[in-house]
């Protein structure tokens, strides 16, 4: 069914592949036999950090936009998405997990050691009795 006036999209994804897309012009789908992979990201409110919901499969940018709001966006307040095609997503190997140990002689880098409350309490008991000697 692969001639050059009808052509029909095979893909992963079974929704594309069931819409036998046949017929006009699909030069601009030429070679995507396979949609790309997008990561998607969702924002509940402004101000608040984006989060990692998972995947969707596009043809392009806009496309993925599209997608991500009918499959994320229509069950939680949404203030924003974004998307990025997984291939430009970088990250560290397993292998390397070493580089995110520390040292045990560098407590000071972690704020859970420092006693702050005592230091403050025993300012404030200082500041009382200074004061009821005046």
């Amino acid at each position: 069914m692969d001639t050059e006036n009808n052509k029909t999209i095979m893909s992963l994804d079974p929704r594309i592949s069931r819409s036998k897309l046949t017929g006009g012009n699909h030069n601009d789908v030429d070679g995507l036999i396979h949609f790309q992979t997008y990561e998607v990201f969702h924002q509940n409110k402004r101000g608040a950090q984006h989060k990692h919901v998972g995947i969707v499969h596009a043809p392009n940018a806009d496309m993925a936009l599209l997608y991500a709001k009918e499959q994320y966006a229509r069950r939680e307040v949404t203030a924003n998405i974004w998307v990025t095609p997984s291939s430009c997503i970088s990250a560290t190997e397993y292998e390397d997990d070493d580089i995110f140990t520390t040292a045990p002689d560098k407590l000071y880098r972690n704020p859970a050691s420092y006693k702050v409350m005592d230091r403050i309490q025993a300012f404030k008991e200082r500041g009382m009795k200074s004061t009821d000697e005046v």
